[in-house]
């Protein structure tokens, strides 16, 4: 039989042992590089030099890639960002393809609008893999690096059941939220870039890159073209510079004290 003077002698040597066996936790921020998909030590230079677009007329996709991607690049490149008037790629291979009878790059509002402009763009894919047009490019602006290409960015419309979470309080005046499954119909935008990467020195495709995003809205809410339009581009800036550019990508890291 333990004497109740040791049970309470034994009761503070537990108390002080637990109390010593108390853990800290320490969070650490910590920084991972991510090295850039494409060399580009060989350039000084970076001319966005414009993009074929289709969609909405709401949005000017061409003069507005060029203006959001230049400011991204003068704020986070190690390349120099060469200003000059953006290149109306859509009008030069319309001109081009108008003899031939080739279809705008229009994007129509139907269920295959996204098939329809990959016909239309594809009647522009010519301008992209002409060397000698693009190594004559890069001798007017000093042979810099060229980022061209597609942009797609067009209205969408979607039903369908949506769950979402509904807050009731009970007999006593507690918060409940539950999940129930509602019928809405709702539209938004597509967003579809793909950057194609150009040697201004010898015309050459150095790398390409295709995203695509989406957002959609409640039916009754009005929502700017442009500011959609700028919100899905933030989505995808990240991936767009690291092909130029090492990045950081933060977190943290918790260890024992």
């Amino acid at each position: 039989m333990i004497a109740p003077g040791a049970r309470t002698v034994g009761s503070f040597a537990l108390i002080a042992i637990l109390s010593g066996c108390t853990t800290a936790y320490l969070d650490i921020p910590i920084e991972t590089p991510i090295q850039p998909k494409l060399d580009v030590r060989p350039f000084s230079r970076v001319f966005v030099a414009g993009f074929v677009s289709a969609g909405t007329d709401d949005v000017d996709g061409n003069l507005e890639t060029v203006r959001l991607l230049r400011s991204q690049l003068r704020n986070k490149g190690t390349l120099r960002v060469i200003d000059a008037d953006a290149l109306a790629l859509g009008d030069l291979v319309a001109g081009e393809n108008g003899a031939a009878g080739a279809a705008p790059a229009t994007a129509p509002a139907t269920a295959a609008a996204e098939v329809s402009d990959d016909m239309a763009f594809a009647a522009y894919e010519k301008v992209f893999a002409d060397k000698e047009y693009w190594k004559k490019v890069g001798e007017e602006m000093q042979q810099p690096l060229i980022v061209t290409g597609t942009i797609l960015f067009r209205t969408q419309q979607r039903s369908g059941f949506v769950q979402r979470e509904r807050e009731t309080f009970d007999a006593l005046g507690r918060r409940v939220v539950q999940p129930e499954r509602t019928y809405m119909e709702r539209k938004g935008f597509i967003l579809r870039p793909s950057f194609i990467f150009i040697d201004g020195r010898t015309g050459e495709t150095l790398h390409t890159e295709t995203f695509r995003e989406e957002i959609l809205y409640n039916a009754n809410q009005t929502t700017p073209p442009l500011s959609s339009f700028f919100e899905l581009m933030d989505r995808l800036l990240p991936s767009f510079l690291n092909t130029l550019s090492a990045q950081k990508v933060r977190g943290s890291r918790t260890l024992l004290k």
